[in-house]
């Protein structure tokens, strides 16, 4: 038995509960409303900066927002871990241990929140020499890192917050704080920017201000939530918050998971960084196609949150029937939802490209792309499906190593295709990335359904 893939215990009973399409879509609506609102943040940043008809703070937004994504996306196994680790407690019925993992997520993330802002001028330093971006988009990037870091610690408090509320299958005050967040975040961000012409660094400034606001919010909302759902004598010991086992399981899984992440999070900084690489025009261009692919990976990440709640569920139940169930009714919805995506991408894709940008050579190199961007809903659903039902089994070994195993074949794709066909080339290879990825997990689950129920 490993840490990260535990046997279901024989003496547990299984604990069937409801498994169907209409559970599933309850699960997926709110989150995928929540997360499409993620996204929409980006395409009105950009539209902001937009607006000053300046490729370089285009550039500028699109390369600092890839540096975050390195640091946050590295953090992501806070929302992911808290969801699958919280899910199986529920599916067990310890009341004890689904607050325990709360509040061991709780700690790791003012921990990590602390130490990225004292590292930050090496992350910062780091992500601007491996992209190599022009010199004005490196100052409007160095403008905009220096403020929204300081938000980090707010940041991954909402990232235990959520992860903690979507593991007991509370997805509804899931939409409801990340719906306030980016709310919050666009609104900040147009009145700094266009009314009081805080250019770059008034992005920065608005999603620190969303950021703490929500964090002290939804600490208030769970402290609530535990004295109204739990009895003073479910609550847990700081024995049993801090159980050996307990923690060296949850470390094992946010290790597995970071790896993933950062995996990921590399394959979309070296498109980035290739796009930077062929000037600013391109960079500009890249940077307003990957939020269609931003966009489909949001809105089919609400399925893969249902998949993490009712796998991580099933699990902890020993209710295998509830888990072949959960992965084969989120692989189908995740499909006939992709396929629309792309259909909606391909003939509104010229409409979103001349809202987020004024500038004509940015809109048509744009467009001469658009089909990569929008066909990637298709070519990656069974990617973020496959994710999700990982992550709440807490299957994270072999999500990990399937991740480096399909980012050595993106890299070898872009080695071989790029030279031959520019940046055509590069998306090809980001789409064989995904498709590697949902390919091998769904082979793999197979036998680790068989291992995992009794």
């Amino acid at each position: 038995m490993t840490l990260d893939s535990p046997r279901v215990p024989v003496t547990d009973i299984a604990q069937p509960f409801p498994v169907n399409s209409r559970v599933v879509v309850g699960l997926a609506v709110p989150m995928t409303l929540a997360y499409l609102s993620t996204p929409l943040l980006g395409i009105v940043d950009t539209a902001v900066i937009g607006q000053l008809s300046d490729a370089a703070l285009i550039g500028g937004i699109a390369v600092g927002a890839v540096i975050f994504d390195i640091i946050f996306g590295g953090f992501n196994f806070l929302r992911s871990g808290t969801t699958g680790l919280t899910a199986q407690a529920l599916g067990r019925n310890d009341r004890k241990e689904q607050q325990a993992v709360y509040y061991r997520a709780m700690l790791l993330a003012v921990s990590l929140g602390l130490l990225t802002i004292a590292l930050s001028k090496p992350f910062l330093e780091t992500g601007l020499y491996f992209i190599k971006p022009s010199a004005a988009v490196d100052q409007a990037v160095r403008t905009y890192f220096t403020i929204r870091v300081l938000a980090t610690p707010f940041s991954l408090v909402n990232y235990a917050v959520l992860g903690w509320y979507l593991g007991l299958g509370k997805s509804g005050t899931g939409l409801l704080l990340q719906t306030i967040l980016n709310g919050l975040n666009m609104a900040f961000n147009a009145t700094l920017v266009l009314y009081y012409d805080f250019g770059v660094a008034g992005i920065a400034w608005g999603t620190f201000m969303a950021e703490a606001l929500v964090a002290i919010a939804g600490c208030v909302m769970v402290q609530r939530q535990i004295s109204k759902r739990f009895e003073a004598e479910e609550r847990p010991s700081r024995q049993r918050v801090f159980e050996r086992v307990s923690l060296m399981r949850m470390f094992a899984l946010n290790r597995d998971i970071m790896i993933r992440s950062f995996g990921l999070l590399f394959a979309y900084t070296f498109f980035t960084a290739q796009g930077a690489r062929q000037g600013d025009l391109l960079l500009a261009a890249n940077a307003i196609l990957i939020h269609f692919f931003l966009t489909g990976g949001y809105f089919l990440d609400g399925l893969a949150v249902a998949a993490e709640q009712l796998g991580g569920r099933a699990l902890g139940a020993n209710y295998r029937e509830g888990f072949v169930k959960t992965v084969r009714l989120t692989t189908l919805w995740g499909f006939a939802m992709a396929s629309v995506l792309a259909l909606l991408f391909w003939t509104g894709g010229p409409w979103l490209i001349d809202i987020m940008t004024t500038e004509p050579d940015v809109r048509q190199l744009a467009r001469s792309f658009l089909p990569f961007a929008a066909m990637t809903p298709i070519i990656g659903v069974l990617a973020f499906i496959m994710d999700g039902v990982f992550i709440g089994a807490t299957w994270s070994r072999d999500m990990r190593n399937m991740m480096l195993a399909s980012l050595l074949l993106y890299l070898a794709t872009w080695w071989v295709l790029t030279p031959l066909y520019g940046n055509n080339g590069l998306w090809i290879a980001i789409w064989v990335f995904l498709a590697a990825r949902g390919f091998s997990l769904w082979w793999i689950s197979r036998r680790r359904i068989r291992e995992s129920f009794v």
